[in-house]
């Protein structure tokens, strides 16, 4: 096992042999075996992550999910408007390899569905972090339920275990 500390979003200016970083446009990225976890997240153990923006909740998959599914070909998402309860599936999702539920990360109202994932479903296996985003919802409980996931210290930590047992 390796452990890599990344960048996403990076901006490197290379001028005279002299590499510079844009401390504004660096987010942290550790890279646990082949396995690209990022800061700024909450980790479900169901392999879904959630990113707080703005009262909201932007949910999708891991890195370790899309790579151990393999080629994603289909995803079923629910509606606009209908509710989702942490720890229970919501949705599913089709790979050459294998059928899997998404288990919701936090309880909440959906507000968007990544309509794109229709069409394109393996954005989620070229994107997860970003293009390939699941839905965003309005969290009904965020404080308490964000205490029963993963910062991404712990995450970090979880992943190791995840490649250790592999």
């Amino acid at each position: 096992m390796r452990l890599l500390v990344g960048c996403i979003g990076n901006l490197f200016k290379i001028n005279k042999n002299k590499v510079s970083i844009s401390i504004d446009e660096v987010k942290g990225l550790v890279k646990v075996d082949d396995f690209e976890v990022p800061e700024g997240l909450y980790y479900h153990k169901e392999f879904a992550w959630a990113r707080v923006e703005a009262g909201k909740v932007r949910i999708g998959i891991t890195d370790y999910a899309q790579k151990q599914l393999r080629e994603i070909v289909y995803v079923e998402l629910p509606s606009i408007g209908d509710t989702i309860t942490q720890n229970d599936p919501f949705g599913t999702v089709e790979s050459v390899k294998a059928v899997s539920d998404l288990v919701a990360p936090v309880s909440g109202k959906i507000e968007e569905v990544n309509e794109e994932l229709e069409s394109k479903p393996e954005l989620l296996n070229e994107d997860p972090y970003d293009k390939g985003w699941l839905l965003v919802v309005t969290p009904s409980n965020l404080d308490a339920e964000l205490k029963e996931i993963m910062d991404f210290n712990a995450s970090v930590a979880w992943h190791k275990e995840l490649i250790k047992g592999s």
